[in-house]
């Protein structure tokens, strides 16, 4: 459940259509979640749609994990010392 302050201007009503069954996912999920109403539901998913938080995938903690290994390993080397081996001007 989003953490957000709730819109403070006017509520616009909107029709929008949507399957039965993703109806009924949305009834028997909205309170367990801890939503008062299936509206609130829907507006946080929405919000989340237009704002959406960032999260890393699998893969990426994943190669993040690999690569801090490598690193106490000393397997891997500073930007400005490969730079330096292969004379390349990082300033250009």
């Amino acid at each position: 459940m989003s953490t957000d302050a709730p819109e403070t201007g006017r509520m616009v009503k909107i029709d929008a259509r949507v399957p039965a069954s993703v109806l009924e996912e949305i009834d028997e999920e909205y309170e367990r979640r801890g939503y008062a109403s299936r509206s609130e539901a829907i507006r946080d998913a929405l919000r989340d749609w237009l704002n959406p938080s960032v999260t890393l995938s699998e893969e990426t903690i994943d190669a993040l994990e690999t690569s801090r290994e490598q690193r106490e390993r000393g397997e891997t080397r500073s930007l400005d010392d490969v730079a330096e081996k292969y004379d390349v001007d990082l300033d250009e």
